[in-house]
């Protein structure tokens, strides 16, 4: 099977969409070269730098029939958009009572490792994830992110693509063929029996690294990748959970309030999860600070697969009775 970049994947997921549909449209400051190649300056628009706009204009469009994109590029620039996406895009549908539909994908590249500083290295997913109304996905490998990009255009409902910038040029083999990725489905990226460790993103591929290093000394890591945040796969985590009887989350993000803290609760507030639990879930979490410039207080910030793999062990010993930033 041919392999693609993580980028080259959810361009030519575009692509093939625009291709089948008329209706779609490119939105973004920063126009993709292939896209206007192919499609013209009339359905790929090099706009302003006026992200507020670039939201609004999509729902109005969405409304009146057609199936916009927009990206944000990073998904700090999306910030001068939130009454856009929080009191508008979420709630459209709901306001008109249902009888329009607001077909919207949104993309942004989330995470650090680009050496961008405290305002361009975010992952501030759990901010939608708390606004009813939105779909949000945040994938790990080239096939995960053509697949769900594909079904995203399709919904119809607003939906936000969060790209690990990580990732961008990490290659790994996509299908020719047509095919989608279901919202709402985990992908168990490993099997395993002693512990649970559920992964975003980057840290998928460190969570995989780890596994393997762990597997030397017969500790049998099951990675799970949610690969939707909403809606997010609740049975596949519970299900892996109650097999090993413990949890590990690692997340790029910081741990107050995000989207770690929602699957230590799924495994928790279920009693049947519960009651398998041999240790307290652990959380490796970046540090909840701003983002440094500096190579080596990024590295610091943020978790990698050592860390994953202390926080492993420490679930392994049965834990301190903490669930906290690694």
């Amino acid at each position: 099977m041919r392999e693609l970049t993580y980028s080259e994947a959810a361009v030519e997921a575009v692509a093939e969409e625009m291709r089948r549909d008329p209706k779609i449209f490119y939105m973004s400051t920063d126009a993709i070269a292939p896209l206007v190649r192919e499609f013209g300056a009339e359905r790929v628009r090099a706009t302003p730098i006026t992200e507020a706009a670039l939201t609004g204009m999509a729902i109005g469009a969405a409304g009146c029939g057609f199936r916009p994109i927009v990206d944000w590029r990073q998904v700090t620039f999306c910030f001068v958009a939130m009454d856009q996406i929080v009191n508008q895009a979420a709630k459209i549908h709901y306001m008109f009572g249902g009888q329009v539909t607001f077909p919207i994908l949104y993309r942004a590249s989330v995470g650090g490792g680009g050496l961008t500083a405290a305002q361009h290295s975010q992952s501030p997913y759990s901010m939608f994830m708390n606004v009813a109304g939105l779909k949000m996905f945040l994938p790990s490998t080239p096939y995960d992110i053509k697949g769900l990009i594909k079904t995203a255009i399709r919904d119809n409902n607003p939906v936000i693509s969060f790209e690990s910038g990580r990732l961008m040029t990490r290659k790994g083999p996509v299908p020719e063929e047509d095919y989608t990725v279901p919202l709402g489905k985990a992908d168990i990226k490993r099997e395993g029996s002693d512990v649970t460790v559920v992964a975003l993103a980057w840290l998928v591929h460190e969570a995989l690294a780890a596994a393997e290093e762990l597997a030397r000394e017969g500790i049998s890591v099951e990675v799970v990748d949610p690969r939707t945040l909403v809606p997010l796969d609740r049975e596949t985590i519970r299900g892996s959970v109650q097999k090993t009887g413990r949890l590990v989350i690692a997340d790029e993000a910081g741990p107050t309030a995000g989207f770690s803290a929602e699957v230590a609760a799924i495994a928790t507030e279920d009693p049947a999860t519960f009651a398998r639990l041999k240790a307290p879930v652990k959380r490796v979490c970046a540090l909840q600070v701003p983002i440094p410039y500096s190579p080596v207080l990024e590295n610091h910030v943020f978790p990698d697969r050592q860390r994953i793999i202390e926080g492993i062990r420490e679930v392994l010993r049965g834990g301190a009775g903490q669930a906290s930033a690694a």
